[in-house]
């Protein structure tokens, strides 16, 4: 297994188990929140108090820049991990979380109490690092794409870090089943919705890929480019 893809499944277990979790003062300190469609889950400046996991539905991260437009940087589904700078020390939030969907589930875990956890369990301890360095590594990734990498590229490279991540082995090939639309795509990578349309047709009529609604079949994840 891709050790990235390793470190992700490990992560869902982390904090999958922890939703809810229970303390010696708490009978239940976290329970899944519902949000609908457009609800705001928090705002820059908020306290940061909480990490949080999505249960069901879709989330976006985004921030705002100085005039007023909005970046997406990522686009979360069930099991993944949001909020987690508050880990690192972040006191107010610098982007804002927003659910996407109606019915959108969210566990709220408290940081004081996941901390109180890793004091008392160093293999938890080990792990939340390790799974933080993982997601900075992400991060320099991606500025490192959006910097000095063309549309195309960094439409390829966000195929195979979502494959790596959330793709389905079948034979030499890799499945992604996803609910991202041209648009999601397209703010996650810097680029316009018509940008990706025709890099996915292209890469379709090299049959380097295949798609079809809400599934992208990657034919070789080792040779597209």
């Amino acid at each position: 297994m891709n050790p990235q893809a390793l470190w992700y499944l490990e992560g869902l277990d982390l904090f999958g188990r922890l939703c809810p979790i229970k303390s010696s003062q708490s009978e239940e300190v976290s329970h899944p929140k519902r949000f609908k469609a457009g609800e705001v889950i928090y705002i820059p400046e908020q306290d940061a108090e909480y990490l949080h996991v999505v249960v069901q539905g879709r989330v976006k991260i985004g921030k705002y820049l100085e005039d007023g437009k909005e970046v997406t940087r990522a686009i979360l589904t069930n099991g993944e991990v949001f909020g987690e700078m508050a880990l690192a020390g972040e006191k107010k939030r610098t982007e804002f979380a927003e659910a996407m969907d109606n019915n959108t589930l969210v566990c709220m875990l408290s940081i004081e109490d996941i901390r109180n956890l890793m004091l008392n369990d160093s293999d938890m301890s080990l792990r939340v690092l390790k799974w933080m360095g993982l997601r900075i590594q992400r991060l320099e990734r991606k500025i490192e794409l959006l910097a000095f990498r063309d549309a195309r590229t960094r439409i390829v490279e966000f195929l195979k870090e979502a494959a790596e991540w959330k793709g389905q082995a079948i034979g030499h090939e890799v499945m992604i089943k996803t609910k991202l639309t041209h648009k999601d795509i397209a703010k996650l990578t810097a680029t316009s919705r018509q940008t990706v349309s025709e890099v996915l047709n292209m890469l379709r009529e090299e049959n380097q890929i295949y798609f079809e609604r809400g599934k992208i079949l990657i034919r070789d994840l080792d040779k597209i480019a």
